[in-house]
């Protein structure tokens, strides 16, 4: 079951494009996710991008958008997508989706 929601709780759904898959980005972005707090999970998608639905403080969010920029050694970002919402407590931990 998920924790209550804190007030201070936002969701950012984030589209990470560029050299993302098959070099341990889910991975990376899974644990950045993890040691900052957050909630939520990461995927990859068809096109060829990264997708993370993050809940949780929006200072911690705004750290792991500045990683996830950078990713893994062998990962080479071109952006990353943000989407703003309320939190809605539907996440307990991290997880990569498959």
């Amino acid at each position: 079951m998920a924790e209550p929601i804190e007030p201070s709780a936002l969701r950012a759904r984030l589209s990470v494009k560029g050299k993302v898959q098959g070099v341990g980005y889910r991975a990376f972005a899974a644990r950045v996710a993890s040691q900052r707090g957050l909630c939520g999970g990461v995927r990859n998608l068809d096109d060829g991008r990264v997708e993370l639905e993050v809940e949780g403080r929006k200072d911690q969010i705004l750290i792991l958008i500045e990683d996830l920029k950078i990713g893994p050694p062998a990962a080479r970002v071109t952006s990353v997508d943000m989407e703003w919402g309320p939190a809605t407590g539907r996440f307990s931990d991290f997880h990569v989706w498959y």
